[in-house]
């Protein structure tokens, strides 16, 4: 059934095409912040104020040792520091959205703050941080195989600490430290992260936020000069699936920042609790959750004056609204997420986890990096996946309506409604990526199949497509490889009518400007990236620097040098290369 864009609500517009192009008016100027007391001064503690610590934890938070967590929301841990830190990169953007000063990541005690050292912090800030435990559920199933003690008690933040959380420029936001050193959840390990996946997570997360699409965000990224751990990668030119080597890598911790960073997989812990009564203030401590959840992530769209009940049907909408269309920004842009559980799956509706994600170069809807992701998180399948969680989120926040027959009634029509509304999400996004009024089905599935026959390039197709071309031949440079005369022709007839239905506007020119706003033009390609985690391990930093430009303007065009470096087809060497096409969650 065909979709007209136009008949969608303004909010639902809204969502799908986020404006990709960042203006002045999005850029703070005023660097206000200038020294790490003024900085502490932005300190506004609402978690730790407002919801429950685990009874059990220590006062001091030297809490570093595996152990099962029975009730509480959050467990306060100080951050391990990673020794003699040096500073690789820090977000520009985000310096400026927040008010900061440029020149504080050279700040000795901001260094060691971010770094891992909180014995720096001063009063109103306090000396511990905390971490916090969730559930997980893969495609609509609880386990509890992960969990230690196989109780789901033993689940959550193993080496992810929140140190700091406060307002700027009249924003909340909570910066959470990626490798900050083992907490009570981290199983065993180590709490520490390596380079290269610092270095992925932290130009991630700038990337996917200046293509438009909602993220955690990046702060600062420091390295040790001392320090190494031992993980499993794959060795050079390695065919294999599995790493098959051990490597010794530097650690490094890299900040990242969110309005929160409550997931679906705490509410379904404590709705678990809940449910089984675990434990006498289970139902409260649920309760308390999914109000904190409001508070962080909904303040603006939910009135506070609605009865609870009301709230919590409001957030089950709204949700659903920014989860799919989450998910149909992923897949305009290329992105698959790898391993998108319920735990990796934000409360606040945006993008979380950067572990095993990849972009999709050579188009295949069935693409997966991830060696352990399999079909159920490949690329085309995440509004499935997107749908269980949403599954478990609804099923976490239904016991608190089980009073009210009517909140109940509507809240599962919204559950109902989920699939339709992933829907219509996609079908509005691919309307737009192809610059049409409305959505065409058969002109889409058609383009899909000569996609996967001519092998595209999915970024660089895309983007030649936007400047309307006349002939196929413009086109032939994202193939990876020869098309038939039959395909050809094929493509010949696909062109004709695809230009046929977007002459209609009577302005090719802002349908060309437009497409190009959903088009990127400089994808994340693997192979462009493990050069620069590669050279960081040798203390060259440069790559990482020259990333971070191109990828904050992932819609201009650039340069002919960046064009003929960042702007290409995937080598034959880097198909099937370990830790390219394909890599493990070891980090």
């Amino acid at each position: 059934m065909a979709v007209n864009a136009n008949s969608l609500s303004s909010k639902n517009k809204e969502q799908v095409n986020v404006n990709p192009m960042p203006t002045e008016s999005n850029i703070f100027k005023s660097l206000t912040i200038k020294t790490f007391n003024e900085f502490l001064q932005q300190v506004d503690y609402s978690l730790m104020n407002s919801l429950q610590a685990d009874p059990q934890a220590t006062v001091d938070g030297r809490d570093h040792k595996s152990r099962e967590v029975l009730s509480g929301h959050y467990v306060p841990v100080t951050p391990t520091a990673i020794p003699s830190p040096e500073y690789i990169a820090h977000s520009q953007a985000l310096f400026n959205e927040l008010g900061l000063n440029h020149d504080l990541v050279h700040n000795e005690k901001f260094k060691r703050l971010f770094s891992g050292d909180i014995s720096v912090a001063r009063e109103p800030m306090r000396q511990v941080g905390w971490a916090s435990g969730y559930a997980l559920s893969i495609q609509g199933t609880e386990y509890v195989q992960q969990c230690p003690f196989r109780t789901g008690n033993g689940y959550g933040d193993g080496r992810a600490i929140s140190v700091f959380e406060g307002l700027f420029k009249g924003r909340r936001w909570e910066m959470q430290l990626k490798g900050g050193g083992p907490t009570p959840y981290c199983r065993g390990g180590d709490g520490r992260a390596v380079l290269r996946s610092s270095v992925r997570e932290f130009l991630a997360q700038d990337y996917m936020h200046a293509l438009g699409v909602p993220t955690s965000r990046s702060l600062t990224l420091y390295v040790s000069k001392t320090e190494t751990v031992s993980r499993p990668w794959y060795g050079q030119n390695s065919r294999s699936i599995d790493p098959d080597i051990l490597v010794k890598n530097p650690t490094a911790i890299t900040t990242r920042v969110a309005p929160s960073f409550l997931r679906v997989g705490q509410l379904e812990l404590f709705a678990r609790r809940a449910r089984s009564s675990s434990h006498q203030s289970a139902f409260n401590e649920l309760q308390m959750i999914v109000k904190h959840l409001i508070k962080r992530n909904y303040q603006q769209e939910i009135n506070p004056n609605l009865s609870f009940t009301d709230q919590v049907v409001e957030l089950a909408y709204l949700f659903r609204s920014r989860l799919t269309s989450l998910v149909a920004n992923w897949i305009r842009v290329g992105y698959c997420q790898g391993n998108f559980n319920s735990d990796n799956c934000a409360a606040g509706g945006f993008t979380l986890d950067y572990g095993p994600f990849g972009f999709c170069e050579l188009f295949d809807p069935k693409f997966q990096p991830w060696i352990g992701g399999g079909d159920h998180f490949s690329f085309f399948n995440q509004p499935i996946a997107a749908e269980a969680n949403y599954q478990m989120f609804w099923a976490a926040i239904r016991p608190l309506l089980t009073d009210n027959k009517e909140a109940l009634a509507r809240l599962d029509q919204i559950r109902e409604g989920f699939a339709e509304s992933m829907r219509i999400e996609v079908e509005t996004m691919w309307a737009k990526k192809l610059g049409l009024i409305s959505y065409d089905e058969n002109l889409v599935q058609e383009l899909l199949k000569l996609m996967s026959l001519s092998n595209v390039d999915y970024t660089k197709f895309f983007r030649k497509l936007s400047e309307i071309p006349d002939q196929l031949t413009a086109l032939k440079d994202s193939f990876y490889k020869p098309s038939s005369e039959q395909i050809d022709a094929n493509w010949d007839n696909w062109l004709e009518r695809w230009k046929n239905r977007i002459s209609k506007s009577n302005d090719l020119k802002g349908t060309s400007a437009a497409m190009k706003t959903m088009n990127p033009k400089y994808t994340w390609r693997e192979w462009l990236i493990a050069p620069a985690y590669q050279k960081a391990e040798q203390g060259d930093y440069s790559l990482i620097n020259e990333l971070q430009d191109v990828f904050n303007n992932p819609y201009a065009e650039q340069t002919s040098k960046i064009e003929r470096k960042y702007d290409c087809l995937k080598p034959k060497q880097f198909f099937h290369a370990g830790g390219i096409s394909h890599y493990s969650c070891s980090s």
